[in-house]
């Protein structure tokens, strides 16, 4: 079974694709759900979460609001680089335990887990090759504005991320979202059937 990444900027359009992927068939993890997760109250980075930013990321209720972490973080490189060393070695460690249940259960061809941030955490070191949803950068903006994020916000959390450019670079396979979802559809089937074909290598290429 192939162990592969799917990634992509924020607004980028994978989440899109990773929808297409299991339409196909394929098992995917949604990482960044699985990280949201884990800073809800008794689940691993609670503790190191509030211990690290105070009762101001907290809600009435005592959960993390990750709107307001969010604020945090994302206006401050230092801030972000301390939640992901908090969540990323956590995230990193279930997405091998899913690896190795579908594994067990058999899955052939080829698993994913679905990340953002998946080249920024070095997860694509311990995978078979990753998949790279893009867009271009003013797409990105638009897509977010639509979402309701002022432009200051959408830009901040743009910079966040590695520019798109040299996530390409970590590419073994690319799908481009710029077009229409069709368009997006067509190169998803494309993958899904080279994934499919018996190969004697241990990666896509």
């Amino acid at each position: 079974m192939l162990k592969l990444g799917l990634t992509g900027g924020i607004a980028s359009g994978k989440s899109a694709v990773a929808v297409m992927l299991r339409e196909l068939g394929f098992s995917v993890l949604d990482a960044d759900s699985l990280a949201h997760k884990l800073i809800e109250p008794g689940q691993p980075a609670y503790d190191d979460v509030v211990s690290e930013f105070g009762p101001p990321v907290l809600d009435a209720a005592g959960r993390v609001d990750r709107a307001k972490l969010g604020l945090i973080v994302f206006a401050d490189r230092a801030k972000l680089d301390r939640l992901n060393a908090i969540t990323h070695p956590r995230v990193a460690e279930a997405i091998a335990h899913q690896f190795l249940e579908w594994e067990r259960a058999g899955t052939r061809d080829a698993a994913f887990a679905e990340a953002a941030l998946i080249i920024e955490a070095g997860l694509h070191l311990r995978l078979d090759g990753v998949v790279v949803a893009w867009c271009r950068p003013e797409q990105q903006l638009e897509r977010l504005f639509a979402r309701g994020l002022s432009e200051a916000e959408s830009r901040r959390r743009l910079a966040a991320q590695l520019p798109v450019e040299e996530k390409l670079r970590y590419a073994t396979e690319k799908i481009d979202c710029s077009g229409s979802l069709e368009g997006t559809r067509r190169q998803v089937e494309a993958l899904a059937a080279k994934l499919r074909r018996p190969c004697s290598g241990s990666a896509i290429s």
